[in-house]
């Protein structure tokens, strides 16, 4: 395992020192070895969603991602230590990039769950379950759960979904101590922001970590961490269960992409047309917003 993965795809339009050698691009992440041997962690522009990169891109996004990532590990880094070695990166990614220590990635989503939603709702609403967890009856879409819960999911290719597992499983493929340690710090670290997200009116109703080994055996929190691509945060004021509840992320792609307007169908298999402008626009500001709601700090 890498920090990067196996697969290797083809090198997006940076302008970097030709000494920085691309090493990986996921759906909205690329990677790059630095010439000391460290991974250069850029975040794009780049959106997804139904597991298809869309052919519009966000302004700003990566940068407003990048942001909220360096503010959530200065946070949490009393739990768990993180792989952001320096924040200084070539002109051309200046803002959008981490300088980052390769680790030994751990093959598994540490989903934390304090609220009912997404897949888990749809797993609840099946056997009254996720992942093997056992939950209470009567609990309805946006519900506060009992208490916070882990519920692991594997890492998915591009274009496939990332499928929730139990924690067994998790202990079958890492082995146990690995598991009950990814648990452990997962818990901690969503608990932790859950707080100060609240401190600030929103609530953190689920997330996904990653984690990864450095080579003297530490475990590290990596990738982006709490930003609106991996965390579901929805404005405290008008939470109300039982109902789909607004929230501080993509929303307006998706509700566009699914609506007449859009003229695509799901299911077809052809790749999703491009946003219009005010869906771009409306998907910005709510990145925006929750940058600054969550940090106190102006975006600019």
């Amino acid at each position: 395992m890498s920090d990067a993965g196996d697969a290797v795809s083809p090198a997006p339009a940076y302008d970097l020192p030709e000494e920085y050698a691309h090493v990986y691009s996921g759906k909205v992440r690329d990677l790059y070895e630095t010439p000391e041997g460290r991974l250069l962690f850029v975040a794009s522009d780049r959106i997804s969603a139904y597991d298809w990169v869309l052919p519009t891109p966000i302004p700003d996004k990566g940068r407003i991602l990048t942001a909220m990532s360096l503010w959530w590990f200065d946070r949490v880094s009393g739990i768990v230590p993180n792989h952001v070695v320096s924040t200084r990166v070539p002109d051309a990614v200046a803002r959008r990039a981490m300088v980052c220590t390769k680790l030994d990635m751990f093959p598994v989503e540490c989903v934390v769950r304090g609220y009912l939603a997404g897949s888990g709702l749809t797993e609840y609403q099946a056997d009254a379950s996720i992942c093997g967890v056992n939950l209470p009856p009567g609990l309805k879409d946006g519900s506060k759960l009992p208490k916070t819960i882990f519920t692991p999911a594997t890492k998915a290719a591009i274009g496939d979904h990332d499928e929730n597992v139990t924690f067994d499983e998790v202990v079958a493929s890492i082995g146990q101590d690995e598991a009950q340690t990814l648990r452990r710090l997962s818990i901690s670290v969503y608990e932790r922001a859950a707080l100060i997200a609240a401190d600030r009116g929103m609530i953190l109703a689920d997330t996904k970590f990653e984690f990864g080994m450095r080579a003297d055996g530490q475990v590290v929190l990596a990738d982006e961490v709490l930003t609106p691509d991996s965390s579901r945060f929805w404005p405290e004021e008008t939470w109300e269960p039982g109902h789909a509840q607004p929230s501080y992320d993509k929303q307006y792609v998706r509700d566009w992409l699914t609506s007449p307007e859009s003229g695509w169908d799901r299911t077809s298999g052809e790749a999703p047309p491009a946003l219009p402008d005010e869906v771009v626009e409306k998907t910005r500001a709510k990145y925006v917003e929750a940058y600054e709601r969550l940090t106190g700090k102006r975006f600019a």
